[in-house]
């Protein structure tokens, strides 16, 4: 899973295989609510002793975002980390020292165990991954206690699990036809928590909660667009259940195609496709 924002997921035989490629296709959507997280991050905690400031992006995918922390904090030692080694691959073609004597890393790791010793972070940020991670919640005390004190985690999540896209995805991946094959291997709405309930766990950690959701409106163009967003995102756990079978491929996208159309219906300027996104940022007591 990747996303980024890509991603760092829990380690199964199921982990999906991810194309930085497909991924980046439309990175300029992908990338705004980046953007829009990272206004309402706060400054960095003051050291006392002059260090650098040290961030975690949490499943960093192909870099192309992580990058945008370096232009905001050139002087941060920043650490990209996902579990592909697709992404990781295209994301170490950024890797090296900044302009202002910081520096851009990629490591492996899995958000599912991922838990940096306290203190070690004045930013912990995690960009369209966590919704890959069964049970995410249940890392935020450890993320929370990473973090120095005055630092930020701040998150962003897919909310669209019940939209069209998604939810004919799971239809058709548990039809008859389909479900020997496919059955189980999708997320369902549980995969990410409600604003509120974020900002509830985040509180009760003792930080200061900004949490809110936005619905963009995308301008998708081009043929069967929304099929190409998700084959670089929500599609991949079935492309990679049929890879090596290109009739059964070829034949589920064709499918699946038809019904997307029907929901996602073209207009004279492209097809719109709507995307809730929930985000947090919470700030540790300094």
């Amino acid at each position: 899973m990747s996303a980024a924002t890509p991603a760092v997921s829990s380690s199964s035989n199921r982990t999906p295989t991810w194309d930085p490629g497909q991924y980046l296709r439309h990175s300029g959507h992908r990338a705004r609510p980046f953007v829009d997280l990272l206004a309402r991050i706060p400054e960095l905690p003051a050291t006392a002793d002059g260090r650098a400031p040290r961030i975690a992006d949490l499943g960093c995918g192909p870099g192309n975002v992580t990058r945008l922390l370096a232009e905001r904090w050139p002087t941060a030692y920043i650490t990209g980390f996902d579990n592909s080694p697709q992404m990781l691959d295209r994301a170490e073609e950024l890797a090296g020292p900044t302009v202002q004597g910081g520096r851009l890393d990629f490591a492996e790791a899995d958000a599912s165990d991922w838990a940096p010793p306290e203190g070690t972070y004045d930013l912990i940020l995690s960009n369209a991954t966590l919704q890959w991670v069964p049970g995410h919640p249940d890392s935020f005390p450890a993320w929370i206690a990473a973090l120095a004190p005055g630092g930020t985690f701040a998150f962003q999540v897919p909310g669209n699990f019940d939209a069209p896209s998604h939810v004919l995805m799971r239809e058709l991946s548990e039809s008859e036809r389909w479900c020997d094959r496919l059955g189980g291997r999708l997320r369902h709405a549980d995969a990410v928590l409600s604003p509120a309930a974020y900002l509830e766990r985040l509180v009760s950690l003792g930080c200061e909660v900004d949490a809110w959701e936005t619905t963009y409106l995308h301008l998708l163009e081009g043929q069967d667009p929304v099929l190409d967003w998700v084959k670089g995102t929500g599609l991949r756990p079935v492309l990679t259940a049929l890879a090596g079978d290109e009739e059964a491929r070829e034949a589920f996208l064709s499918e699946y195609a038809k019904l997307l159309r029907h929901a996602y219906p073209a207009g004279t300027g492209g097809t719109v496709f709507p995307f809730r996104r929930v985000f947090g940022v919470a700030r540790r007591e300094g």
